[in-house]
């Protein structure tokens, strides 16, 4: 068990997205509730290139994207699409800069992760990236080079912060499983294998030198495969933790790798107890018997998954409500 996280014990963050297209209302409201770890707000109602998939095309090097009817597909030269997506990012970080400049503690930054971009980017022919090996060992390599010019862009405008860079793939296991559908939707692509995949996520994790993270919001999340790649936190929905997962979860958990807890709703809900939040957590900690003091340390609490579809007033109180079931979490275990 390593204790070098750059969190403090105790600590909560978001996820990613959030509603509405103000940058700055955005990133304010985020390190008023989230001081110990805030991140950049992604603000997906802004339109295309402000999502997931074409906020990180955008950083894709020497492969430009358009918008079609049916998503996101790779093109011949950057257009208007491309360049939408870096004026959003280019927005954003000046924003950062300006509002956040001095922030000298950890900092969270999110991208799209590669099988997730290679399941939702369609070649130009229109079936997915995820279908040709070759396309998708030009797009790791592409994503990580640009990856590591957005995390260096990042340190250059928060001097004095830790970056932590966050890996989104909630189409990974439907990669692994060979569920991911064909461009007809009548059959499903090949399986990716597991030593496949790994090799891919290692890439853009060592090339962009931030302590990573990978954020999984769905069920069947490969613990083993995303350690091995060098992952070292893992985030994920814990109504979503079958017990099932429990070797898993433990065997990740003794390796002192994080674990990012979405124990709050991501949309508009009626919030039990504090109690109650926190107690999902406990119970999770409890079957595997580790020592109470280390849950603090190890875990970061969350919203389930980001916080796009839900109302500004809800998001406030979710984001209190992770900040203060973390604080009460290692308060207990003091």
């Amino acid at each position: 068990m390593t204790n070098d996280f750059p969190w403090q014990a105790g600590t909560a963050t978001g996820v990613g997205s959030y509603p509405g297209d103000d940058p700055v209302e955005a990133l304010r409201i985020v390190l008023g509730e989230l001081p110990e770890l805030p991140h950049l707000p992604e603000l997906p109602a802004r339109g295309p290139g402000a999502d997931l998939t074409g906020r990180t095309a955008g950083l894709l090097v020497e492969m430009p994207v358009r918008v079609e009817p049916s998503g996101w597909r790779f093109s011949d030269r950057p257009g208007r699409d491309t360049l939408r997506s870096l004026d959003h990012l280019a927005r954003d970080l000046d924003v950062l800069e300006e509002v956040a400049g001095g922030h000298d503690g950890p900092f969270k930054i999110q991208v799209c992760g590669p099988w997730t971009l290679a399941a939702t980017i369609e070649l130009r022919h229109g079936d997915r990236a995820l279908k040709d090996p070759g396309a998708v060992r030009d797009l790791v390599a592409s994503l990580a080079e640009g990856v590591a010019a957005h995390v260096a862009d990042v340190r250059r405008r928060l001097p004095a912060a830790q970056i932590i860079l966050q890996l989104d793939e909630p189409g990974l296991p439907a990669a692994l499983a060979g569920t991911v559908p064909t461009a007809s939707g009548f059959s499903r692509l090949r399986a990716v294998e597991a030593p496949v995949a790994e090799d891919a996520l290692r890439q853009v994790i060592d090339a962009a030198d931030a302590f990573p993270v990978v954020h999984c919001c769905a069920r069947n999340v490969p613990y083993g495969l995303l350690r091995s790649a060098g992952a070292k936190a893992i985030s994920v929905d814990l109504s979503l933790v079958p017990r099932r997962d429990d070797d898993a979860v433990g065997e990740t958990i003794d390796a002192g790798v994080g674990l990012f807890l979405g124990a709050v709703p991501g949309t508009d809900a009626a919030l039990p107890s504090l109690q109650a939040t926190a107690a999902p957590v406990k119970e999770l900690w409890r079957r595997f018997g580790f020592p109470p003091a280390r849950l603090a340390e190890q875990v970061v609490i969350t919203p389930a998954c980001g916080m796009a579809g839900a109302s500004p007033r809800y998001v406030r109180a979710a984001l209190k409500r992770c900040r203060d079931t973390a604080r009460m979490l290692h308060e207990a275990a003091e």
